[in-house]
C-alpha cells in the first residue's frame, strides 16, 4: 500500500489589469492560510503596498509574506534582483520592527540587476524619443534582455567567479553606453552596489526549484504571489508597451520551477475600474473629471515611483481576455469604495472597430480605430467602507457584482472596501470562512 501523502498544489495569485490591482494586500491577508509564500517575477519596480494597524509599508521585491508570523518567504529564480534597492528595502522593514534574515531564501538562479542596468535603461528610454514606453528606470528590461541573450549574472555567481563574470559585463553595457553617447559616470552608484552584496549574501541562497518540490511533497502549502499585471505580459499584454517578463500564470511554472500540474487555485485581482501607469493604449481611459475623481478618491499615483496613474471605467474586454489566460478560478474585486459616490458606472463590455463590433482582445489596439462599448448600471452611493459582511451590501453594488460575475464566468470570491487589512470581506464563504 502507498500511504505516501499526495502532493500539495501552489496557488497563484495575479493582477489582471495593468498592474497596481492590489496584489501587496491580498497577499497579506490569504497569507495565514500558507505555509510559504514566493515572488515569481518582475523586480523592484513594482511595489505591492499593505496597510494594517495604522501604518503603510511598500515591498519592491520582498514577497508579501513577510509580515505574517514565522510564515516562509522565497524570491524564485524568475525574480531579478537589485541587491542595492534590496538591502534599502529590507533596513527600512527591520527599522519598523521585523527581522527577515531568518524568513526570507533567495533562488541562487535569480539574476541581478548591475549598475550598468540602470544606465542603460535611461538611455535606451531616451533614444526612443516619443516612442518611449516609460520604464521606471530600476534596470529591469536590461537585466532581463542579458537574461535571455545568455549574458546574465545570477545570485548564485556571487559564490563563484563572481568578479570576473561582473567585469565582463560592465564592460560590455559601458561599450553600449558610450554607442548611445550616454555619461556612464557611476562610481558613487556602483560602489554602494558592490556593498549591498556582503548584506545579500548573508541571506540563504538557495536552488529553488528543488526545495519549492521538496517543500510541496512535504504537504507544504504554497502562494506564488506575481508582479505587474496580466496586460503588461511580455507575450500577451498590449505589446510593446509591457513589462519584461511573464505576468502570467504560466510564468509561475518557469520563474519557480515548478510543473503545469502542480498548479492549485488561481486567484485573479482587479480594480472596480481601470488604471494604467505610463505609455500605451488604454481604451477605457478618461480625460475628463471623471477620470480626475476616480483619481482623487483612489489615491492613484504609484508606491514607487510616485508617478499618477491614468484612470477610466472597468474594461471586460481585457478582463475576460486575462481570466482565461490564467485560466482563473477565483477572482477579487478592489477598490470598490472608489466607486461609492457615482450616480452611476459604467463598464466596457466590447470594442468597436473600424466599425463592427467584437468582445476579444485584439492583436494591437488602434486608440484611434476603436471605440468603448459601455453598460450602464445604477450606482450605490453608499460609504462602503465601514461595512464588515456581504449582507450589509447595497442592493445596487450586489447586482453590479452580478453583472460582472456573469460577463466573467468566474465567481467574485473577496470585496476590499478600503486599504486596510481589515477592509476585505468574504463572499461564497463555507462555514468556517473559507472562499468556497
Amino acid at each position: 500500500m502507498n500511504n505516501k501523502k499526495p502532493k500539495m498544489k501552489i496557488d497563484v495569485l495575479l493582477g489582471l489589469q495593468w498592474g497596481d490591482e492590489g496584489k501587496g494586500k491580498i497577499v497579506d491577508v490569504l497569507t495565514p492560510r500558507y505555509d510559504v509564500i514566493t515572488r515569481f517575477q518582475g523586480g523592484p519596480n513594482a511595489g505591492h503596498t499593505l496597510e494594517f494597524n495604522g501604518e503603510k509599508y511598500i515591498l519592491r521585491s520582498v514577497p508579501s509574506g513577510i509580515f505574517q508570523g514565522e510564515k516562509l518567504n522565497i524570491i524564485g529564480n524568475g525574480v531579478v534582483l537589485d541587491p542595492l534597492l534590496f538591502r534599502e528595502e529590507c533596513e527600512n522593514l527591520a527599522k519598523s520592527g521585523h527581522d527577515i534574515t531568518g524568513r526570507l531564501r533567495i533562488s541562487k538562479k535569480a539574476h541581478l540587476i548591475l549598475p550598468t542596468h540602470r544606465m542603460l535603461d535611461a538611455a535606451l528610454e531616451a533614444a526612443k524619443g516619443h516612442d518611449r514606453i516609460g520604464t521606471t528606470g530600476k534596470g529591469i528590461g536590461p537585466a532581463y534582455t542579458d537574461k535571455v541573450s545568455r549574458n546574465g549574472l545570477r545570485v548564485g555567481d556571487l559564490l563563484h567567479g563572481f568578479e570576473a563574470r561582473y567585469a565582463a559585463a560592465g564592460s560590455r553595457h559601458k561599450a553600449l553606453l558610450r554607442a548611445l553617447n550616454y555619461n556612464c559616470d557611476m562610481a558613487d552608484l556602483e560602489a554602494r552596489w558592490l556593498e549591498s552584496l556582503a548584506y545579500l549574501k548573508q541571506f540563504r541562497l538557495i536552488d529553488g526549484e528543488h526545495e519549492i518540490n521538496r517543500l510541496l511533497s512535504e504537504g507544504k502549502s504554497i502562494l506564488a504571489e506575481g508582479a505587474q499585471g496580466t496586460m503588461l505580459d511580455i507575450d500577451f499584454g498590449s505589446y510593446p508597451f509591457v513589462t519584461s517578463s511573464s505576468t502570467v500564470c504560466a510564468g509561475c511554472c518557469t520563474g519557480l520551477g515548478v510543473s503545469p500540474g502542480s498548479i492549485g487555485e488561481v486567484y485573479g485581482i482587479f480594480k472596480a475600474y481601470c488604471t494604467r501607469v505610463g505609455s500605451g493604449p488604454f481604451p477605457t481611459e478618461l480625460t475628463d473629471r471623471t477620470g480626475d475623481l476616480l483619481g482623487d478618491r483612489g489615491h492613484e499615483f504609484g508606491s514607487v515611483t510616485g508617478r499618477r496613474r491614468r484612470c477610466g471605467w472597468i474594461d471586460l474586454v481585457a478582463l475576460r481576455y486575462a481570466v482565461m489566460i490564467n485560466g482563473v478560478s477565483r477572482l477579487i474585486m478592489m477598490k470598490s469604495d472608489v466607486l461609492d459616490t457615482f450616480e452611476t458606472v459604467r463598464a466596457c463590455v466590447a470594442y468597436r472597430i473600424d466599425g463592427k463590433e467584437t468582445r476579444d482582445f485584439p492583436f494591437e489596439i488602434s486608440e484611434t480605430a476603436l471605440e468603448p462599448v459601455y453598460v450602464e448600471l445604477p450606482g450605490w452611493q453608499t460609504d462602503m467602507t465601514k461595512m464588515k459582511r456581504e449582507d450589509e451590501f447595497p442592493k445596487a453594488f450586489n447586482a453590479f457584482l452580478t453583472f460582472l460575475e456573469t460577463e466573467l464566468g468566474v465567481p467574485i470570491h473577496i470585496v476590499s472596501v478600503g486599504p486596510d487589512r481589515e477592509q476585505t470581506i468574504l463572499r461564497h464563504t463555507d462555514p468556517d470562512g473559507r472562499a468556497k
